[in-house]
């Protein structure tokens, strides 16, 4: 992001749109990923699940290497190559709802007899044969945790699902969701064997942080450089609790302001002043409601 050439509206809606930063920690995982989607395929494929407090990152990280390994058309062999999936899972572990998910991602065309209307086993046969067809190589499930929603044999059925899959495409599988996910995976104990596991921890008061507050203000479209003290760090990291997302809408909270006052930087006061949007407004209404009509 640059300020020069740039109204202070165009720069403001560059702040709110999303923000990729290739932190350490990320670029880890997604060389993790892009090791797997380019490993020759075996029978038994490896993958893994990568878990942590929502709001960390894990989406983040899911849709940047969806978008390195976006579908592209080869027009003299007439066919589209998607070597990656990305699907989110079902608010529920149902395998005819999954399986109508992953005929929506590929833009399956309708068939004479209404797909609502096959069964089970007839979705698996054309979900299968689809996704050969487009030469997948990895299988991402993003917010796997949804299959806690489920009974036990419901989520044992899904995960056999997931696994089928990724036998019979020769497929890695790596799934994301929060940390309680991980003992229901864990309780497919062939599954669970095959996904190494990444634990994304809450951001902590160290070099680390301080480097990804330093980065993504620097990348913020200000015209002045933001020279925070160490206590405004530390505040910082106790406002957000450490959550990767908490973190960057408070960084682009501060912007906004900065921009708008005239500022240009994110100072020391600011921070201190700082409280969440959605808590500002929270005394007004308040003296509203009891005043009444």
């Amino acid at each position: 992001m640059r300020a020069e050439g740039t109204g202070e509206d165009g720069r403001i809606a560059l702040i709110q749109s999303d923000i990729w930063m290739g932190f350490p920690r990320a670029e880890q995982v997604l060389d993790r990923l892009q090791s797997l989607i380019e490993a020759p395929r075996q029978t038994r494929m490896p993958g893994l699940l990568v878990h942590g407090a929502s709001g960390i990152g894990k989406t983040m990280i899911a849709r940047n290497l969806s978008r390195r390994y976006a579908p592209e058309y080869d027009p003299v062999a007439g066919i589209t190559h998607t070597p990656l999936l990305l699907l989110q899972a079902p608010p529920a572990p149902d395998e005819r709802r999954f399986y109508l998910h992953v005929l929506g991602a590929v833009g399956a065309p309708a068939t004479s007899l209404g797909i609502r209307a096959q069964s089970v086993a007839s979705l698996e046969v054309r979900v299968i044969a689809l996704l050969r067809d487009l030469g997948l190589r990895m299988i991402m499930i993003d917010e796997v945790h949804n299959l806690l929603a489920g009974t036990h044999r419901e989520q044992r059925r899904f995960l056999n699902v997931l696994r089928y899959l990724s036998n019979e495409l020769e497929a890695s599988l790596v799934c994301f969701g929060v940390s309680e996910a991980v003992d229901a995976i864990r309780g497919d104990i062939q599954l669970a064997r095959r996904l190494d596991e990444h634990h994304l921890p809450n951001w902590r008061d160290d070099a680390e942080f301080s480097d990804m507050i330093q980065t993504l203000i620097a990348a913020m479209p200000l015209e002045k450089k933001s020279n925070l003290k160490v206590k405004s760090l530390k505040q910082m990291l106790a406002l957000t609790g450490g959550i990767t997302s908490r973190i960057f809408a408070l960084v682009k909270d501060l912007s906004i302001d900065a921009i708008r006052s005239g500022e240009e930087c994110i100072t020391d006061g600011a921070i201190a002043r700082w409280s969440p949007v959605w808590s500002r407004h929270g005394p007004v209404q308040r003296r509203l409601e009891q005043a009444g009509p």
